[in-house]
């Protein structure tokens, strides 16, 4: 049955809650399961990333990584291709900000040196899907295998350079130095404090508010441009949009390089907001989490952005419920991410035929009642 027969706001809204529900009460099951109350164990969740103003503000720093991969992988689904090499672009996307740190912390203001520090993200970014992004468009090679294999080779690369040049003498962790004050992103608690408002500290940055426009840019360029009609009519009917005159291998390419470069903009909330620094691991699978937040989001900006709050509470509240349940294994967030995931993805499907034939029966009834 075609989608036709259901709404789009059921679509987009309805059946992502639906699977988001069914994945929690799967999860509810697991915590009984472990012995735990997953009544408590949600409202410990809920209150540490929702119930205090530190605990939102962990949950929109995570959300913010999340936006940026998600958003990514949403272009990329967008033209039919499945760039899940996020966690790389983001890695060497963050390398890009943290070396144009380095070099002009001391010789620019701030206000000179962030556009310089994002161009410099995504540039390295998108460099960094350039190449699966052309293998798959002139030598066939799979965007899969690609992606994976560049994620590998982006953490490789990173561990080099962090433990052989950009180390500092005589320290053994492999971060590099402190940026100078003047190059990292002002924190929200200090930009509202600017207005005169409030607020607790926390890690949420101005790279909360250029996620959000960053969004914005995605919808305008999906639904409001040339580009984004050529864009979509490849990943919907790549036969059709070839014979409508779109070159599917440049427009391929492209597409990679701005998914490279949304993913790269991780480092600006990474490096130069939260960190300061340049450090090893600074993805913490980021990357990887942005294909469900994707899924989940529906590729649409405003879906992608839910969703991402959706993983941030569950990053943040997660680690509010290992604090509050010592011997509960950190590791109980990841298998409520991964049902989540799963019933978001793979088995996204289970309920849709289900909606489909309720909204069926609606229409049908509706007009058998206009007809007498």
């Amino acid at each position: 049955m075609s989608d036709s027969k259901m709404p789009a706001w059921a679509n987009v809204g309805l059946l992502p809650l639906l699977n988001v529900t069914l994945a929690f009460a799967v999860s509810a099951l697991v915590f009984m399961f472990i012995g735990i109350d997953p009544v408590e164990a949600a409202e410990v969740m809920i209150y540490g990333a929702l119930g205090y103003e530190e605990g939102i503000g962990y949950t929109l720093f995570y959300a913010t990584n999340f936006i940026f991969t998600g958003l990514c992988v949403a272009l990329a689904f967008s033209a039919g291709l499945f760039n899940i090499g996020g966690e790389g672009q983001a890695y060497i996307g963050g390398l890009g900000v943290g070396l144009a740190c380095l070099a002009l912390d001391s010789a620019l203001p701030f206000w000179a040196l962030l556009p310089i520090t994002m161009l410099s993200g995504m540039v390295f970014g998108a460099l960094w899907a350039l190449i699966p992004g052309y293998l798959q468009a002139y030598r066939g090679s799979h965007i899969v295998i690609t992606t994976i294999m560049f994620n590998f080779i982006a953490s490789s690369l990173m561990v080099y350079l962090m433990v052989n040049v950009l180390k500092l003498d005589g320290q053994m962790a492999p971060v590099s130095r402190v940026f100078e004050q003047s190059a990292q992103l002002p924190f929200m608690h200090e930009i509202m404090g600017w207005f005169g408002i409030t607020i607790e500290e926390s890690p949420l940055n101005l790279a909360f508010i250029i996620a959000l426009l960053t969004g914005f840019f995605l919808w305008v360029l999906l639904w409001h441009t040339r580009w984004g009609f050529a864009i979509r009519a490849m990943g919907s009917n790549p036969t059709a949009a070839r014979y409508g005159g779109i070159d599917p291998k440049k427009l391929t390419v492209i597409v990679m390089l701005i998914s490279g470069a949304m993913a790269g903009l991780v480092g600006i909330n990474e490096v130069q907001g939260y960190s300061g620094q340049i450090k090893l691991d600074f993805v913490a699978g980021y990357g990887f989490t942005g294909i469900a937040v994707a899924l989940m989001g529906r590729g649409h900006p405003v879906g992608i952005i839910l969703a991402s709050i959706l993983f941030g509470l569950l990053f943040q509240g997660g680690a509010e419920l290992a604090f509050e349940y010592p011997e509960l294994d950190r590791n109980i967030v990841v298998v409520v991410q991964a049902l989540v995931i799963l019933f978001c993805g793979a088995l996204e499907y289970m309920l849709k035929p289900y909606l489909e034939k309720f909204f069926a029966a609606v229409s049908s009834s509706k007009k058998q009642t206009a007809e007498a």
